[in-house]
């Protein structure tokens, strides 16, 4: 069932560890088929190193397994309730990435002090509230403070992105870990200025529909 999808998430899985956002088992992406509402999902506690496509569980919107031999990420609660409640998202990722944690970790959402975060984000990167693990109490508070936002941090815990793919969703969450770091390096040199908001709708709009092909 949904090979191709679980072909895609097994390659967007590797992307996390190839961009140093996970480490050992942690994290995970989950991507919605459109057609027919069903998710696939990371197993629970499988390294990356020997994940395949056919240890992607596929669950329906309620959580009971559809497809798969193995136990379903224990963030699966919380994807499914992001999904519930944001029809426009198809792809969500979880990571614990380093930079991006700290900020978390301080309970604080990371400025728009460059462009890239204008570009990518279109705003601020909120922070949410904390939230135990297990349920979908993650997934509430990442509905209630993500805003319009592809991105936000968990307090004490890590980072939620969405995007209306799961590419799109691991792109974010790249994004998030590289823009942190650089953040994280100005605030040793010493107080960046946020770039004002005009000014980032401009930058955010020029990305949407200008940058690429």
């Amino acid at each position: 069932m949904l090979e191709l999808l679980r072909e895609e998430l097994w390659r967007l899985h590797l992307e996390l560890p190839r961009n140093n956002l996970v480490t050992w088992t942690s994290g995970n992406v989950s991507a919605r088929d459109p057609k027919t509402g069903y998710v696939v999902i990371k197993p629970s506690g499988v390294r990356y190193e020997v994940l395949r496509p056919e240890h992607m569980v596929v669950v329906d919107l309620d959580g009971h397994v559809v497809e798969g031999d193995l136990k379903p990420s224990s963030d699966t609660a919380s994807h499914l309730y992001i999904y519930r409640h944001r029809p426009d998202v198809h792809g969500i990722v979880h990571t614990h990435s380093p930079y991006a944690t700290a900020f978390a970790a301080l309970g604080r959402p990371i400025p728009v002090y460059l462009t890239a975060i204008a570009d990518e984000f279109g705003g601020p990167i909120p922070c949410g509230g904390f939230a135990l693990i297990g349920g979908e109490e993650i997934g509430r508070v990442v509905v209630e403070s993500i805003g319009d936002s592809p991105a936000v941090l968990l307090k004490n815990h890590g980072v939620f992105t969405v995007g209306p793919t799961a590419e799109a969703a691991v792109k974010a969450a790249v994004m998030v870990e590289d823009v942190a770091r650089t953040v994280w390096i100005a605030l040793q040199m010493g107080q960046p200025e946020e770039i004002p908001p005009e000014d980032v709708a401009k930058l955010r709009r020029r990305y949407t529909t200008e940058y690429g092909q």
